[in-house]
């Protein structure tokens, strides 16, 4: 029970910086792109490079926990989070900016997945679901205090000093992880694919790249498609090798289970939708709406306080209906919530704003800890390891496309309009077309059996008594 509680708190430190770092760096892209004259779209790729780094070092997370120790590798983690977070505040051109964030992604990469294997390695089943509620509480602290503070930062301060942010915070995590964690190995582990892990990281990294980069920032037109088009073929390359060695870097297999194949399918769809949140919200006050750093981070942080009023309720909803009911239905509404952020203007009452922040808050926040949840239910203990490394992997690349498919939308806006300037009227093509595809994942969920993940829900099928027993 003692291990149940302080396990999640302890992980609950890199989440917490994690968000914290990206929601009050979503808050403040307009005044970094002003600072570097860049045009304010061109900062999406401030965002996917860190996700994109995330994607390439994610896969190895699991063999290098298993390698050198959950505990090693954590504080190794934290320690180059901080490292990056220093490179960024010294960042003076959009080139510097981006791969001081890829460096904050490798240390990302490892810190949040190493820190879920030790809570699934550490915490019963039947526990899981209120683990991770306790473990995202904490967590969730960061993206409510991040939009108003890096407001703050940013309109008194500079910019520069939302970075100084982690060093206090990571500094905790690595004392709280010497003191609390296990070095949890594995003996009996594979070898290392380097090939596998050359291919899809490559081939993720150029993807991803192609995609952040289009509409000419930072590289040419064409050059952005050569990555699109080669990150595609070694993709491809990865998945005809994934079939031919006994140990991948990234186990497609895994989707044999029904209830991790659901959540990463349907979850990564819903993400998708989602992950364009942080990068179209602030940009809509700020740029549509003319509101300041501060005034725009005070209206956004109201979906994270939702979220984290969600996170005290989620584990008895599932218990009450189960995964499938929550799924299906909440990615609808959820879906539905988001697309009203389109219908917002200049002149809608910012009282009304964030209740719908608030409200869409909360059913974003419940579907990600039933897809967390279920994704692990029926997870064999010996392939953990490698399930939440694919799990990851796909999370941070839905929310990578989520913000390129989301800056993609509003450019296409303005183009449709005979324009290159970004106005308030642009804003609700993108948002529905983002809420369409979160929408979609409901598809998905819908295949899941009634009595899917009751094992970690607690929720129990009531079955019809047969014709002959009821009389």
């Amino acid at each position: 029970m003692r291990q149940a509680r302080i396990v999640p708190l302890v992980v609950a430190t890199a989440l917490f910086m994690e968000n914290t770092d990206s929601t009050v760096l979503a808050t403040s892209l307009p005044a970094i792109a002003a600072d570097m004259g860049e045009d304010p779209i061109a900062l999406k790729l401030a965002l996917t490079s860190y996700l994109v780094s995330l994607a390439i070092f994610i896969p190895i997370s699991g063999w290098a926990a298993d390698r050198y120790g959950a505990r090693t590798v954590f504080r190794w983690a934290l320690a180059v989070f901080m490292a990056g977070s220093l490179a960024c505040a010294a960042a003076d051109s959009l080139g510097w900016f981006v791969a001081a964030r890829f460096l904050q992604g490798m240390g990302g990469a490892m810190m949040v997945p190493v820190g879920r294997l030790v809570l699934l390695r550490s915490v019963p089943k039947g526990e899981l679901v209120q683990a991770l509620a306790t473990l995202t509480i904490p967590a969730l602290v960061g993206p409510v205090i991040g939009p108003p503070l890096g407001g703050f930062i940013t309109t008194a301060l500079h910019w520069r000093w939302i970075f100084f942010i982690n060093l206090p915070i990571g500094l905790a995590g690595i004392l709280l992880a010497t003191r609390y964690f296990q070095d949890i190995k594995e003996e009996a582990r594979p070898p290392l694919d380097l090939v596998g892990f050359v291919l899809s990281g490559i081939g993720l990294a150029s993807l991803m790249l192609g995609l952040a980069s289009s509409g000419r920032h930072l590289l040419p037109e064409a050059a952005s498609w050569a990555c699109t088009g080669a990150g595609l073929v070694l993709c491809g390359l990865y998945l005809a090798h994934s079939r031919r060695v006994a140990h991948p870097v990234i186990r497609l297999d895994l989707l044999r289970y029904p209830t991790f194949r659901a959540a990463v399918l349907g979850g990564s769809l819903f993400r998708i939708g989602t992950g364009a949140i942080p990068f179209l919200l602030p940009l809509m006050l700020q740029l549509g709406f003319g509101l300041d750093p501060l005034h725009s981070g005070l209206i956004t942080f109201a979906a994270a306080a939702g979220a984290l009023f969600m996170k005290t309720i989620a584990a008895r909803i599932l218990r009450a209906f189960g995964f499938r009911a929550v799924l299906t239905l909440n990615a609808v509404v959820a879906a539905g919530l988001l697309a009203i952020n389109g219908l917002f203007t200049a002149g809608t009452p910012h009282a009304l704003i964030i209740v719908v922040l608030l409200i869409g808050g909360c059913f974003r926040s419940l579907q990600f800890t039933a897809v967390n949840a279920i994704a692990y239910a029926d997870v064999d203990p010996r392939d953990m390891s490698a399930a939440t490394s694919l799990a990851s992997v796909a999370q941070q690349l839905s929310l990578s496309i989520g913000v390129a498919f989301g800056a993609f939308a509003l450019q296409s806006a303005a183009e449709w309009h005979g324009r290159t300037e970004i106005r308030a009227e642009d804003f609700w093509p993108a948002f529905l077309a983002v809420a369409v595809l979160s929408g979609l994942s409901t598809l998905s969920f819908r295949r899941l059996a009634p009595e899917a993940g009751a094992e970690v829900s607690g929720h129990r099928i009531v079955q019809a008594k047969p014709a002959a027993d009821a009389t």
